[in-house]
């Protein structure tokens, strides 16, 4: 009976005199802690004056032994428990405080990257709000971040993938008789960044050849009446009987017969990518794209992206597809830079002209490339000076108009309107002076080829002497010598028009 009342009585200690910690600490805490140790304490020495009594009582007819050994075993169960609640306590307290310290620091983070993103947005949005909320540069401004940020990450994904893949090709071409190819360079709207085709986008790229061991390139450049224009890219051998990279069994390309050659070695680049000495577009073209499809298992990337190869005769066209389901559509073109400049030969088709196989027509995608990039460094922060192009090429649908065209125009204006004008709060002022400048085109017919005979052209831009010297050339001599035609541009104008104004209206 005696030791039941003694087990009510520890429960009634443990349930009643000892405190749960539940909140955060404070100064208070360590006076409560130390409360119930001293009620348990008090208790425990009264616990022992009543077994003492009872074993006094009942020492007749019981063992002094077996009560000591009770008393000696009470005084353990009491340090054991102040040590289990003590323990106890420690740890709640522990977990406690670092619960709150990692909910302070996370808070902390939170507030900090918030801040840095208002603060962001606050330098993005600087000037929105002081033109007012109805300042329609400050709406397309916004409208068109996300689009801009887009171009500009799946352009850097573009880059990462097809560097991968060019280094594989690049490994495997190693050591053989066909074309180099040197790093890609982004081309094009996409890399430009004011692209209006949205998910439909496709990432332009150009992929420079170099001839192989043992091989020439020559340009044979052509004309365009008196002008550079398209060029054949002419396959020469080189002698290599007195160097040492024909050393061992490798036989001159230049002095051994054909029957030697290919009893000896492998097919060469001349009996596979030429037409009579010449590189063949369309050959070196399905080459580049078959190889580019065997290569595609040495690719890291090749892990998350699923690679469909489209049909192309002229270029090797890609549509990568990542594990998520986003699809990327990316075209590499051939081509060969004219010396050191910064035009090149390319294997893009012209749109409805026939040209033959071994014509590589004339491209100045870098060159305009690096005309946006210098633009960017001299204009304002804030500059929207590419961004104009996005309303004027989303509106092109049903016309006889091209984003080229618009883009020439935007290129003009860059080199002959202060670069400060192109900021934000101008967006509507640059928007009509893009129109204006097109109408008095068309009512002219004549809109000049940015590159030919240019003397605004930026000196850091090295073209060839030809091209310096040249008279300009006039993209719209056709609506000259075709009324019908210079009537249907300007139905096409007057409907340009009156969608951006619809447009500008939805803005509002």
């Amino acid at each position: 009976m005696a030791f039941a009342n003694l087990f009510v009585w520890v429960l009634q200690i443990l349930t009643l005199k000892v405190p749960v910690v539940t909140g955060e600490p404070d100064e208070a805490t360590p006076d409560r802690m130390q409360q119930p140790l001293g009620l348990l304490n008090q208790d425990t020495v009264w616990l022992l004056q009543e077994v003492e009594q009872l074993s006094q009582e009942k020492s007749k007819g019981q063992s002094y032994a077996v009560w000591r050994a009770l008393l000696f075993a009470l005084q353990h169960w009491q340090l054991g428990l102040i040590a289990g609640v003590l323990l106890l306590l420690s740890v709640g307290l522990y977990w406690r405080l670092r619960r709150r310290s990692h909910e302070e620091d996370s808070s902390s983070d939170e507030e900090s990257s918030s801040s840095e993103e208002e603060e962001q947005e606050e330098e993005e949005s600087e000037g929105e709000d002081a033109d007012g909320e109805g300042d329609v540069g400050s709406y397309f401004a916004r409208r068109i971040r996300w689009s801009v940020r887009k171009l500009h990450y799946e352009s850097d994904l573009v880059f990462l993938l097809v560097d991968s893949l060019l280094h594989a090709c690049q490994q495997l071409l190693s050591g053989s008789f066909f074309p180099v190819l040197e790093a890609a360079i982004g081309v094009g709207s996409a890399f430009e960044c004011w692209s209006p085709h949205g998910d439909d986008t496709v990432y332009r790229l150009l992929v420079p050849l170099k001839p192989p061991l043992v091989h020439a390139f020559r340009l044979e450049v052509g004309n365009l009446g008196q002008m550079p224009g398209d060029s054949c890219i002419r396959l020469e051998l080189v002698c290599t009987c007195m160097t040492e990279e024909t050393a061992g069994d490798t036989l001159c390309f230049l002095h051994h017969p054909d029957e030697a050659l290919r009893k000896n070695q492998k097919p060469g680049l001349l009996h596979t990518l030429c037409t009579s000495s010449y590189l063949d577009v369309q050959k070196t073209a399905i080459w580049f794209r078959d190889f580019v499809r065997s290569a595609w298992d040495f690719v890291p990337q090749s892990r998350h992206y699923r690679m469909k190869v489209l049909p192309s005769s002229h270029s090797c066209k890609l549509q990568l597809t990542h594990v998520s389901g986003r699809t990327l559509l990316v075209k590499m073109m051939l081509g060969m830079q004219q010396g050191d400049t910064d035009v090149f030969v390319t294997s893009q088709a012209r749109e409805a002209v026939y040209t033959p196989s071994t014509t590589w027509s004339l491209s100045f995608s870098v060159a305009e490339a690096k005309f946006f990039w210098l633009t960017a460094t001299k204009v304002p922060h804030d500059s929207f000076h590419l961004n104009c192009l996005q309303p004027c090429a989303h509106m092109l649908m049903g016309t006889g108009f091209s984003s080229y065209a618009f883009k020439i125009v935007v290129m003009h204006l860059l080199t002959t309107m202060p670069l400060a004008g192109w900021n934000r709060t101008d967006f509507l002022l640059r928007l009509e002076d893009i129109m204006r400048y097109l109408r008095c085109c068309l009512e002219e017919n004549q809109l000049n080829l940015f590159f030919f005979g240019n003397e605004t052209i930026p000196k850091e831009i090295i073209l060839p002497s030809a091209l310096q010297r040249a008279e300009p050339v006039n993209r719209l001599q056709n609506l000259a010598q075709d009324p019908a035609a210079h009537e249907q541009a300007m139905r096409d104008f007057r409907e340009l028009q009156f969608r951006l104004r619809q447009e500008l209206f939805n803005w509002r």
